[in-house]
């Protein structure tokens, strides 16, 4: 049976308009920074509803949404979350890290300690499912690396957008938030991030992004 398709609902935008649209893209966008000083300040329940949904639109491998979002606001579970992720990050800085890392880490100042994880009213932890059931039986699903990684961009710019802020957290091993969330054999721990807004006076690394030219090619020129 061939698929069922509906009519494409594309954004009507005046062609002139497209560069200055994407100016303005870019000038938002570049002013969104990882912050790891958060306020406690609330956040509402259906903000984060909305966050999630925004990333559950993304393209994903023969549109098997490989995905799972586990939003915590429970300060026990925080508390869980922020203990077994410093007994990791202790562990991985101290003794696993190789030196390479450790001093590309430098400019950051980034150690063990994860207060923020407390703070933050919000932990959105991200699960890839490595397979999933599908009317009698479980499917593999492909390329899930790729379609998470997708919706989690998405996720980041709605939260930019919302003027709220985020990092991309991944303690080594994330194991243990598996067992935390309870989440099923099927589904791995892809990325932690804690959400809310920042900190009165929050500063960030004085870093710089590279200039197109150092990103872009054009043709094979």
């Amino acid at each position: 049976m061939p698929p069922e398709y509906i009519p494409l609902q594309a954004l009507d935008v005046d062609p002139e308009q497209t560069l200055e649209i994407l100016r303005l893209e870019y000038e938002l966008a570049s002013r969104r920074r990882s912050v790891r000083c958060f306020s406690d300040k609330p956040v509402a329940k259906e903000v984060i509803e909305h966050l999630i949904m925004i990333a559950g639109t993304a393209p994903s491998g023969a549109n098997l949404q490989p995905w799972s979002f586990v939003a915590i606001d429970d300060p026990a579970l925080k508390k869980e979350i922020r203990i077994a992720a410093e007994q990791a990050e202790k562990e991985f800085y101290e003794r696993r890290a190789p030196a390479e890392w450790l001093k590309a880490l430098e400019p950051l100042g980034t150690d063990w300690h994860k207060p923020f994880l407390e703070i933050a009213p919000w932990l959105i932890v991200v699960f890839r499912r490595r397979w999933q059931q599908m009317e009698a039986a479980m499917q593999k699903t492909y390329y899930s690396s790729e379609s998470v990684g997708i919706a989690v961009g998405l996720l980041i710019a709605a939260v930019h957008r919302a003027g709220l802020v985020t990092l991309t957290h991944t303690p080594a091993p994330m194991k243990f938030l598996r067992a935390i969330c309870r989440r099923p054999a099927n589904e791995t721990p892809f990325v932690l991030l804690p959400v809310g807004y920042p900190a009165p006076g929050a500063a960030v690394p004085n870093i710089d992004r590279k200039a197109l030219r150092h990103i872009m090619q054009l043709n094979l020129g």
